[in-house]
């Protein structure tokens, strides 16, 4: 398992994982744009030549704003999530941040376990976050 930065070519791998994954998958043209925006951080898990998950950040002062992971389905339960965010997360913090922060569906047990495993802690709840069906986020934060 690899880990580097998302590359354009990338793209039907992630797009693939995401509707895999994601309740309101993005589209394509929005990962597009993603990867051309300045303070975005895309990365990518590949093993054997295949993209296995990926995830992004936005750079803030001091701070990684974790955006998105997924893993794709055959790939799951092997600690693929957990290592790829210890690998973003080491990157981020050479890049000068000092903490990071996500949101994640309150139904998202998995992922918040996996977070906390990561050192996340939670810190809030913002009510009607999602808009597909007006769930709550769990608002967690790592200081690094």
């Amino acid at each position: 398992m690899i880990f580097r930065p998302m590359l354009e070519v990338d793209l039907d791998q992630v797009v693939e994982i995401e509707k895999a994954s994601m309740p309101s998958p993005w589209s394509r043209e929005l990962f597009e744009a993603e990867l051309k925006r300045d303070m975005a951080r895309y990365f990518v898990a590949e093993e054997d030549g295949k993209v296995a998950g990926y995830m992004g950040y936005w750079e803030a002062p001091q701070e990684a704003h974790i955006i998105n992971l997924a893993v794709g389905p055959s790939y799951r339960n092997r600690g693929i999530g957990q290592k790829m965010m210890e690998y973003c997360m080491e990157f981020a913090k050479k890049k000068g941040a000092g903490l990071a922060t996500l949101e994640v569906r309150e139904s998202n047990e998995a992922a918040r376990r996996m977070y906390e495993k990561c050192g996340f802690r939670f810190v809030a709840i913002r009510k009607k976050y999602y808009s597909d069906n007006q769930e709550d986020a769990v608002v967690m934060l790592k200081d690094m």
